[in-house]
Protein backbone atom coordinates (compact mmCIF):
# COMPACT_ATOMS: atom_id res chain seq x y z
CA UNK A 1 0.00 0.00 0.00
CA UNK A 2 1.48 3.70 -1.02
CA UNK A 3 1.58 5.87 1.72
CA UNK A 4 -0.60 9.43 0.72
CA UNK A 5 2.44 11.21 1.85
CA UNK A 6 4.69 10.07 -0.47
CA UNK A 7 4.98 11.32 -3.92
CA UNK A 8 4.95 9.83 -7.27
CA UNK A 9 8.38 8.21 -8.24
CA UNK A 10 8.99 10.50 -11.45
CA UNK A 11 8.12 14.07 -9.40
CA UNK A 12 10.61 13.43 -7.04
CA UNK A 13 12.89 12.25 -9.77
CA UNK A 14 11.84 15.60 -11.75
CA UNK A 15 12.54 17.79 -9.32
CA UNK A 16 16.15 15.92 -8.33
CA UNK A 17 17.31 16.35 -11.86
CA UNK A 18 16.01 19.95 -12.01
CA UNK A 19 17.77 21.04 -8.53
CA UNK A 20 21.04 19.71 -10.77
CA UNK A 21 20.43 21.58 -13.50
CA UNK A 22 19.92 19.29 -15.96
CA UNK A 23 18.15 20.80 -18.99
CA UNK A 24 17.12 17.37 -20.40
CA UNK A 25 14.77 17.45 -17.12
CA UNK A 26 13.24 21.13 -18.45
CA UNK A 27 12.92 19.54 -22.01
CA UNK A 28 11.15 16.46 -20.95
CA UNK A 29 8.55 18.80 -18.27
CA UNK A 30 8.11 20.82 -21.29
CA UNK A 31 6.76 18.14 -23.16
CA UNK A 32 4.63 16.65 -20.74
CA UNK A 33 2.98 19.98 -19.58
CA UNK A 34 3.52 22.78 -21.95
CA UNK A 35 0.01 21.84 -23.46
CA UNK A 36 -1.40 22.10 -20.00
CA UNK A 37 0.30 24.90 -19.35
CA UNK A 38 -0.55 27.12 -22.39
CA UNK A 39 -4.08 25.47 -22.46
CA UNK A 40 -5.01 26.91 -18.73
CA UNK A 41 -3.06 30.57 -19.42
CA UNK A 42 -5.03 30.70 -22.14
CA UNK A 43 -8.43 29.92 -20.63
CA UNK A 44 -7.55 32.40 -18.16
CA UNK A 45 -6.49 35.45 -20.62
CA UNK A 46 -8.07 35.07 -23.21
CA UNK A 47 -5.19 35.67 -25.19
CA UNK A 48 -2.31 33.51 -27.80
CA UNK A 49 0.53 35.55 -26.84
CA UNK A 50 -0.17 36.37 -23.31
CA UNK A 51 -0.89 32.65 -22.85
CA UNK A 52 2.51 31.99 -24.33
CA UNK A 53 4.37 34.28 -22.39
CA UNK A 54 3.06 33.07 -19.23
CA UNK A 55 4.14 29.22 -20.55
CA UNK A 56 7.74 30.72 -20.92
CA UNK A 57 7.28 32.42 -17.18
CA UNK A 58 6.19 29.38 -15.78
CA UNK A 59 8.98 27.05 -17.35
CA UNK A 60 11.68 29.78 -16.39
CA UNK A 61 10.10 29.58 -12.23
CA UNK A 62 10.49 25.80 -12.22
CA UNK A 63 13.94 25.91 -13.78
CA UNK A 64 15.12 28.72 -11.64
CA UNK A 65 13.38 27.68 -8.55
CA UNK A 66 12.90 23.86 -8.72
CA UNK A 67 13.11 23.73 -4.82
CA UNK A 68 9.61 25.98 -4.43
CA UNK A 69 7.79 22.55 -5.18
CA UNK A 70 6.90 20.84 -2.63
CA UNK A 71 6.42 16.80 -3.43
CA UNK A 72 4.62 16.45 0.00
CA UNK A 73 1.71 19.16 -1.12
CA UNK A 74 0.67 17.19 -4.21
CA UNK A 75 1.50 15.99 -7.75
CA UNK A 76 4.21 18.16 -9.58
CA UNK A 77 1.31 18.29 -12.33
CA UNK A 78 -0.71 19.87 -10.06
CA UNK A 79 1.86 22.49 -8.60
CA UNK A 80 2.80 23.61 -12.33
CA UNK A 81 -1.06 24.24 -12.80
CA UNK A 82 -1.51 26.46 -10.07
CA UNK A 83 1.40 28.10 -10.76
CA UNK A 84 0.33 28.65 -14.27
CA UNK A 85 -2.67 29.75 -12.58
CA UNK A 86 -1.41 32.30 -10.34
CA UNK A 87 0.91 33.70 -12.49
CA UNK A 88 -2.25 34.19 -15.24
CA UNK A 89 -4.39 36.02 -13.02
CA UNK A 90 -1.65 38.38 -12.04
CA UNK A 91 -1.45 39.17 -15.71
CA UNK A 92 -5.07 39.57 -16.15
CA UNK A 93 -5.46 41.91 -13.24
CA UNK A 94 -2.69 43.80 -14.23
CA UNK A 95 -3.51 44.28 -17.78
CA UNK A 96 -7.26 45.18 -16.75
CA UNK A 97 -6.30 47.57 -14.38
CA UNK A 98 -4.19 49.17 -17.06
CA UNK A 99 -7.09 49.46 -19.61
CA UNK A 100 -9.20 51.35 -17.11
CA UNK A 101 -9.57 54.95 -17.68
CA UNK A 102 -9.82 57.48 -14.82
CA UNK A 103 -13.35 57.43 -14.49
CA UNK A 104 -13.73 53.47 -14.09
CA UNK A 105 -12.05 53.31 -10.57
CA UNK A 106 -13.87 52.58 -8.84
CA UNK A 107 -16.17 49.61 -6.56
CA UNK A 108 -17.96 49.07 -9.83
CA UNK A 109 -14.59 48.54 -11.82
CA UNK A 110 -13.12 46.61 -8.75
CA UNK A 111 -16.09 44.52 -8.53
CA UNK A 112 -16.04 43.80 -12.41
CA UNK A 113 -12.64 42.50 -12.48
CA UNK A 114 -12.99 40.19 -9.57
CA UNK A 115 -16.18 38.80 -11.27
CA UNK A 116 -14.25 38.15 -14.88
CA UNK A 117 -10.90 36.99 -12.33
CA UNK A 118 -13.48 33.89 -10.79
CA UNK A 119 -15.31 33.71 -13.92
CA UNK A 120 -11.66 32.95 -15.69
CA UNK A 121 -10.61 30.89 -12.56
CA UNK A 122 -13.51 28.29 -12.62
CA UNK A 123 -13.02 28.04 -16.61
CA UNK A 124 -9.51 27.05 -16.01
CA UNK A 125 -10.19 24.91 -13.30
CA UNK A 126 -12.92 22.85 -15.66
CA UNK A 127 -10.31 22.18 -17.91
CA UNK A 128 -8.00 20.95 -15.63
CA UNK A 129 -10.31 18.85 -13.87
CA UNK A 130 -11.21 17.57 -17.63
CA UNK A 131 -7.67 16.82 -18.95
CA UNK A 132 -7.02 15.32 -15.49
CA UNK A 133 -9.60 13.00 -15.07
CA UNK A 134 -9.31 9.02 -16.21
CA UNK A 135 -9.50 8.42 -19.86
CA UNK A 136 -12.53 6.45 -19.06
CA UNK A 137 -14.58 9.31 -17.50
CA UNK A 138 -13.42 11.80 -20.29
CA UNK A 139 -14.38 9.72 -22.99
CA UNK A 140 -17.97 8.94 -21.76
CA UNK A 141 -18.81 13.07 -21.13
CA UNK A 142 -17.36 13.57 -24.89
CA UNK A 143 -19.68 11.03 -26.23
CA UNK A 144 -22.90 12.18 -23.60
CA UNK A 145 -22.12 16.02 -24.26
CA UNK A 146 -20.14 17.17 -27.06
CA UNK A 147 -21.38 14.48 -29.59
CA UNK A 148 -24.96 14.64 -27.96
CA UNK A 149 -25.36 10.72 -27.54
CA UNK A 150 -27.35 9.57 -24.31
CA UNK A 151 -26.16 7.09 -22.00
CA UNK A 152 -27.57 3.99 -24.06
CA UNK A 153 -25.31 5.14 -26.93
CA UNK A 154 -22.49 5.94 -25.27
CA UNK A 155 -22.31 2.49 -23.57
CA UNK A 156 -22.77 0.81 -27.15
CA UNK A 157 -19.67 3.08 -28.05
CA UNK A 158 -17.95 1.88 -25.20
CA UNK A 159 -18.40 -1.23 -25.11
CA UNK A 160 -19.43 -1.02 -21.29
CA UNK A 161 -22.73 -2.02 -19.88
CA UNK A 162 -25.59 0.90 -19.31
CA UNK A 163 -24.62 0.70 -15.24
CA UNK A 164 -20.96 1.46 -16.19
CA UNK A 165 -21.57 3.87 -19.23
CA UNK A 166 -24.03 6.14 -15.70
CA UNK A 167 -21.69 5.72 -13.74
CA UNK A 168 -18.96 7.10 -15.83
CA UNK A 169 -21.38 10.30 -16.69
CA UNK A 170 -21.87 10.68 -12.87
CA UNK A 171 -18.42 10.17 -11.85
CA UNK A 172 -17.38 12.98 -14.66
CA UNK A 173 -20.06 14.95 -13.34
CA UNK A 174 -19.17 15.25 -9.95
CA UNK A 175 -15.82 16.02 -10.39
CA UNK A 176 -16.83 18.87 -12.96
CA UNK A 177 -18.94 20.35 -10.36
CA UNK A 178 -15.87 21.07 -8.03
CA UNK A 179 -14.21 23.69 -10.59
CA UNK A 180 -16.97 26.24 -9.24
CA UNK A 181 -15.20 26.16 -5.84
CA UNK A 182 -13.27 29.22 -6.60
CA UNK A 183 -11.85 29.40 -3.44
CA UNK A 184 -8.44 27.21 -4.66
CA UNK A 185 -6.81 27.01 -7.88
CA UNK A 186 -6.42 24.27 -9.67
CA UNK A 187 -4.65 21.84 -7.92
CA UNK A 188 -1.80 22.30 -5.70
CA UNK A 189 -2.33 24.16 -2.24
CA UNK A 190 0.66 26.25 -3.18
CA UNK A 191 2.22 27.43 -6.13
CA UNK A 192 5.47 29.36 -4.88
Amino acid sequence: MVKRDVPPRWDRTMQQRLARGEAAALGELYDRFASLVHGLAHRVLGDERAADSITREVFAHVWEHPDAYDPRQGPLRSWVAALTHRLAVQCLRATETAALTPGDTGAEAAEELERKVRRASVAARADYIVHSMPTPLRAALDLAYFQRRDYRQTAVDLDVTEDEARRRLRLGLQLLATAHDAGRPPGYGGAV
